[in-house]
């Protein structure tokens, strides 16, 4: 369930960062106000996403897929331009976040162990 509010968030942060482009500097109201609320919306996902989640592991996928995607939109809908450098730095990006992700989960592995520590000592107490 992390992973579907990691996403969310990503999505929302990424809507909030196009949206401050639209803004203008902030100078054009209807983007200025959507982007504090795609900016709000990502980080109360991130916050419940990270109930359950390492923070290194869901900060690096949510900057990393959220760079990706922002140079995308960049690309696509602001004619930025893509060189070499920027493809390759944001290559490397992408490879450290699967790499963190393949790191393992100890938030998980963490919390079974509390658990079970739980169980024994209050089996123990009985």
């Amino acid at each position: 369930m992390h992973w579907i509010f990691l996403s969310l968030a990503i999505l929302f942060e990424v809507a909030g960062t196009t949206a401050m482009k639209l803004s203008n500097g902030l100078t054009r109201f209807i983007p200025s106000i959507l982007m504090i609320f795609f900016y709000i919306s990502s980080f109360l996902l991130l916050a419940i996403a990270l109930k359950t989640m390492d923070v290194s592991v869901a900060y690096a996928v949510w900057s990393g897929v959220g760079i990706v995607f922002i140079t995308l939109i960049g690309f696509l809908l602001f004619q930025e331009k893509l060189n070499f450098v920027k493809v390759i730095s944001i290559l490397f990006i992408v490879i450290g976040v699967v790499a963190l992700n393949f790191s393992g989960n100890t938030h998980d592995a963490k919390k079974l162990e509390t658990t079970e520590e739980n169980s024994s000592s209050q089996a123990a107490k009985i």
